[in-house]
């Protein structure tokens, strides 16, 4: 599948519109329900086929951000043969206690993964987060960049963003 096709499928199947309170608390006259492509397991591999074309030539893991990311980095996981992280919001209290979970080795290169950025608040966090357990990141992947600051708030920490599609292209299928 083309990357046009694509584009074309996710916003058919996943573009609504209405108002939309989203996580930054910005509301939106419209909204990408991502779920609706990281269910459908054709539309889900197809966005990681996309996106393996973005990955750096070097890194040790992916790290998918809890829930949207871990669907993705899944994938993507398939595909490269390289292994995955998932990566919650908070660590748990209970069992392990981790933040990362699948295991893994200080000082590894990883490769943050998400679903949606908008201004990358999570995504900033997280990385700190995993930096201050030993992880080196210098790259976020993500399916859409809405273009809201969040790539912005990403070089800020170092790190290069990587997107399938920006919203920009999305709307103009």
């Amino acid at each position: 599948m083309t990357k046009k096709e694509l584009g074309k499928k996710i916003k058919e199947k996943c573009y609504l519109t209405g108002s939309f309170k989203l996580r930054s608390g910005l509301i939106s006259g419209f909204y990408w329900d991502k779920y609706r492509f990281e269910s459908d397991p054709v539309l889900l591999n197809a966005v990681a086929s996309q996106m393996q074309e973005l990955l750096p030539v070097n890194f040790d893991r992916l790290a998918g951000l809890e829930l949207g990311g871990v669907p993705i980095a899944t994938e993507l996981s398939r595909i490269t043969g390289k292994p995955t992280l998932f990566v919650r919001k908070e660590a748990k209290t209970y069992g392990t206690c981790n933040l990362a979970e699948g295991g893994f080795e200080n000082g590894e290169t990883l490769v943050v993964v998400e679903d949606v950025i908008t201004t990358a608040g999570q995504v900033c966090t997280s990385i700190n987060q995993l930096r201050a357990l030993g992880f080196q990141i210098e790259h976020v992947v993500c399916a859409i960049d809405r273009l809201q600051g969040g790539g912005k708030k990403i070089a800020e920490l170092g790190c290069e963003l990587s997107a399938v599609f920006t919203l920009d292209e999305l709307e103009s299928y």
